[in-house]
């Protein structure tokens, strides 16, 4: 499991989901410049997986209202990435009740995607079991992230793990929703994770969110009692208070094959002019957020369009909607 601290351990993986979790922050809307420059410093890096968007439904998402990286229809994937002659895999991430898989996610062959992730919550297990399959019979390594698991009992917890085991999937992420957790709890869950996917021999990954500036914290408590497969963005860019950012990750790693300076060189060139356009990371009101164990949709329309909150306020009324 462990590694001395002065080296590497070689089965982890690293999957940047910069353009999927960013995305949520401008509705997809990267332009093709900045996908192309994650792309490519992913590549030169050693980053294993880039994640490249969503695969969503456009039926429930209209397709005039979100950009080009909200479905990743084959087309516009390819228009980054050629037939990707590169060692970088590229993934999709499918969210339960949310995508059509069965027509809208293409057989492996056809396709230059090489992973589809699925995410559920503990309610859409079901669902989730029957994408999981689709996706590997059509070819495609798959993961799975469950989602708010800080919001889930141990029972349904130890019910989903031995449901999810029993799929072909073969990685299984333990995910921080709403960056509630502390290392404490990510220790006892990483290890409960491990317990079940090692009898199968699956892999078990981390997804940290950064409500409490923990999520980079978070990520190395895993790797330390086993994961091996870790997800990170440039600059930490991401849903709210955003992710594990992926230049202290691979610094962390120690690993020779990661290399640190094609990833400083794009938050250079297009994460911190972006941030003059979207904002992202740590403010108190994901704070209150993560220590209330909340979806963070709340703060998010708080800090939306003003440069001024009563935290107070906001925290009061987190109070009452409980």
């Amino acid at each position: 499991m462990g590694a001395p601290w002065v080296t590497y351990r070689p089965e982890i993986r690293v999957l940047d989901c910069t353009i999927r979790d960013g995305g949520l922050m401008n509705d997809h809307f990267f332009e093709d410049g900045v996908v192309k420059g994650v792309y490519d410093a992913c590549a030169a890096a050693g980053v294993d997986y880039m994640e490249i968007g969503y695969k969503a439904s456009k039926r429930i998402f209209a397709p005039d209202k979100f950009g080009a990286w909200k479905f990743c229809d084959e087309d516009d994937v390819r228009r980054i990435v050629g037939d990707n002659p590169t060692e970088l895999r590229l993934s999709a991430m499918a969210d339960a009740e949310k995508t059509d898989y069965h027509t809208d996610i293409l057989p492996r062959e056809k396709s230059v995607l090489s992973v589809i992730r699925v995410a559920t919550y503990i309610h859409q297990i079901p669902t989730a079991v029957d994408m999981i399959k689709d996706a590997h019979d059509k070819g495609y390594e798959t993961t799975v992230n469950l989602m708010a698991i800080s919001t889930v009992s141990d029972r349904e917890l130890d019910e989903a793990l031995n449901v999810l085991a029993a799929t072909p999937v073969d990685t299984i992420y333990l995910v921080d929703s709403f960056g509630a957790l502390y290392s404490e709890q990510i220790q006892d869950l990483t290890r409960r994770y491990l317990t079940v996917a090692r009898q199968v021999n699956k892999e078990v990954g981390i997804h940290a969110h950064n409500n409490q500036q923990l999520a980079y914290a978070n990520t190395i408590e895993a790797i330390i009692q086993g994961a091996n497969r870790l997800d990170a963005t440039m600059l930490g860019i991401g849903r709210g208070a955003g992710n594990c950012p992926i230049e202290l990750l691979i610094g962390f790693l120690r690993n020779p094959k990661f290399h640190i300076r094609p990833v400083l060189k794009c938050i250079q060139e297009h994460f911190i002019p972006l941030r003059a356009k979207i904002t992202w990371g740590y403010e108190i009101p994901y704070a209150i957020a993560g220590q209330l164990n909340r979806h963070p949709r709340a703060s998010i329309a708080a800090l939306s369009g003003t440069n001024h909150v009563d935290y107070v306020s906001f925290y009061d009324q987190c109070l009452v909607d409980e």
